[in-house]
């Protein structure tokens, strides 16, 4: 016959040592949920803006509003801004439009409300300012007129909603198959290897030990 010792005592005091540290790698982990959100803000900010640039400068018919005139693409010459904030539900992005200082050819003033009114596809109507007559060129032609002149969609059909649906295709489709892996958010949210590794000294540190490395799992790592 086999006989096993088996200490009850010290096997429940591992086992409570171990529930604690699982419990407080629970906690540490959403303690440091923040700094992740933060993180993945950061990073889909940046990867939008490089998104929209690169679309841009491959068609300029759609996204050429959202940039300084003859500027589509480039990173100086946004004329929009992407920001987010963080809730207890996770994040929320919002983008605005800055006015444009460049003046087109053909212009002496900058075009007010540029990029917004594209994209809306708000009518314009244009009258003179400091004299009786406007002059414009249509066509290569100088034009003169005593009558305003509206022009019911100043960015054309291509140009309306462009930037809405550049956004849109990012969340839908880049964000949730290359950002995530490219970006390395993939990597810290699977990663569980400091959970293992730390389980040995589960019966000593208990909860302590696994706040923090529940935490650091969470927060340092999205820091780097």
């Amino acid at each position: 016959m086999i006989k096993v010792n088996f200490n009850t005592a010290d096997f429940a005091k591992e086992m409570s040592g171990i529930i604690a540290y699982s419990n407080g790698f629970v906690d540490g982990a959403k303690a440091g949920k923040q700094e992740l959100l933060i993180t993945i803000g950061e990073k889909t900010k940046e990867f939008l803006n490089q998104y929209i640039d690169s679309n841009a400068r491959a068609n300029e018919a759609v996204l050429n509003h959202v940039y300084e005139w003859s500027e589509s693409g480039s990173p100086n010459a946004r004329l929009f801004d992407i920001d987010y904030i963080t809730t207890g539900a996770g994040l929320t992005f919002k983008s605005t439009f800055s006015q444009s200082t460049s003046i087109r050819d053909g212009s002496n003033v900058p075009f007010y409300d540029k990029a917004r009114i594209m994209e809306q596809g708000i009518p314009v109507t244009i009258r003179p300012r400091k004299s009786d007559v406007l002059v414009f060129e249509e066509d290569g032609e100088q034009v003169f007129t005593k009558a305003p002149v509206r022009n019911p969609n100043p960015g054309g059909s291509e140009t309306t909603g462009g930037f809405q649906e550049t956004v849109d295709s990012f969340f839908n489709s880049y964000w949730r198959q290359s950002f995530l892996k490219t970006s390395g958010i993939s990597d810290i949210i699977n990663n569980t290897v400091g959970f293992k590794q730390n389980l040995p000294r589960a019966k000593a540190g208990g909860r302590s030990k696994g706040f923090d490395v529940g935490y650091r799992w969470i927060a340092a790592k999205a820091a780097r």
